[in-house]
């Protein structure tokens, strides 16, 4: 359950305590979906009294509809429930790669309502193609739909200024100072937000995931490069400027391979795509699916798993030790590649790293599981972050 606060500053102006009320309840319905107006009242702190006002204004504004529950329990009258409508607050989300682009038309409640994708090569995944794209495919999902967008999230593998979307560095794709945000919102005339892809997916997991009970975790993309997400004490753990997660160019091996930062030895030129590619003898330009649809095949062969992948389990649980010796996470998700490494691997991973780990042995053993996600997870954490503004202001 999401945690909301409920709590207005003493004297606020009425309209500002509207506007913090009508974003709680939104909020709550948003993630975790229908309630009662008592159920309402009890989780965010008010009275039976502003539920109702609340939920009547929402219901007016044709945000929100109210129905009798499908199954009744005990006797007397059930109480309505109160539902996010769909289609009353329509939000895109888009998710750039390396090799590919995917977007997303998403609705209050975060159900997916409509989705396309193209791939990127060497003269599409240049800014302006990729924004050009982005546009048209946003009016085409509107079209489609018949509802208006009213916001967008966009998801980016690089490091991303948090104030104006500005891409300061996507080494992947060759993108270096690219404005994204101010293009996009000029663009798709709507609010753009831009983030870190492993930051939107740690946004995912914790809203829509597998870690929606957990306050502290790190959610590792492993894809061409490596990045990840933090959440702490509940929220986005950024950093400096924003800037926070390159976990990919933490040096692990000295004399290793020199990483495109200029380093030797960088995690993700361990565990990343190459890596997992070479420690499977596929060509580097064998695509993810290729990729997955190996690791998927090995699952059912345990020892041939261990004989291909024992290297990689190495430094995939050297790094992990390391994040966790840093960051005190409860629980560590593996995303993207990693979220489809054979279980047998997996398994022994996150055991070494429970009791290899100093931090994990005092926090009460760290867990590391698989996204459950899969590659909607920035997807997901786009449309969330796009939701964002949508439900601080009250719809």
């Amino acid at each position: 359950m999401v945690a909301v606060s409920s709590t207005v500053t003493e004297g606020a102006r009425p309209d500002d305590a509207r506007r913090h009320n009508r974003g709680a309840v939104l909020r709550r319905l948003h993630v975790d979906g229908p309630c009662t107006r008592a159920v309402l009242a009890a989780e965010l702190g008010l009275n039976r009294s502003t539920i109702k006002a609340v939920v009547d204004e929402l219901a007016e504004s044709g945000l929100v509809s109210e129905r009798l529950p499908t199954q009744r329990s005990g006797a007397g009258r059930p109480s309505l429930l109160v539902l996010p409508r769909a289609e009353a607050a329509v939000v895109l989300a888009a998710d750039i790669r390396v090799d590919r682009a995917a977007m997303a038309v998403v609705g209050l409640g975060g159900e997916i309502l409509g989705r396309c994708s193209w791939p990127l090569r060497a003269k599409t995944s240049r800014p302006v193609e990729v924004v050009t794209r982005v546009i048209e495919s946003a009016r085409m999902l509107a079209a489609e739909l018949g509802s208006p967008l009213v916001a967008a999230g966009v998801s980016v593998p690089g490091v991303i200024r948090q104030e104006d979307g500005l891409v300061r560095e996507a080494p992947h794709l060759e993108w270096t100072d690219v404005p994204l945000g101010e293009q996009l919102t000029a663009g798709l005339r709507m609010p753009v937000a831009v983030s870190n892809d492993a930051e939107l997916g740690a946004l995912a997991e914790h809203t829509r995931g597998v870690a929606t009970e957990v306050s502290d975790l790190v959610f590792v993309a492993g894809d061409v490069g490596v990045g990840a997400g933090v959440i702490s004490g509940g929220g986005a753990l950024r950093g400096a400027g924003g800037y926070l997660g390159e976990l990919g160019h933490m040096v692990v091996r000295p004399d290793g391979a020199e990483c495109h930062c200029g380093c030797r030895g960088c995690w993700e030129t361990l565990v990343g795509a190459d890596a997992l590619g070479r420690a499977l003898g596929i060509s580097r330009r064998a695509g993810r699916g290729q990729l997955i649809a190996e690791l998927r095949e090995l699952a059912g062969d345990p020892a041939a798993a261990w004989d291909r992948l024992a290297d990689f389990a190495g430094w995939l649980e050297l790094g992990l030790i390391n994040t966790v010796n840093m960051l005190a996470p409860e629980l560590v998700v593996l995303g993207d590649l990693l979220a489809s490494v054979p279980p047998v691997i997996l398994d022994e991973v996150a055991e070494r790293v429970r009791t290899r780990s100093v931090v994990s042995r005092a926090v009460g053993h760290t867990r590391v599981v698989r996204s459950v996600l899969g590659l909607d997870a920035h997807l997901v954490g786009a449309a969330e972050l796009a939701f964002n503004r949508v439900l601080v202001s009250g719809g």
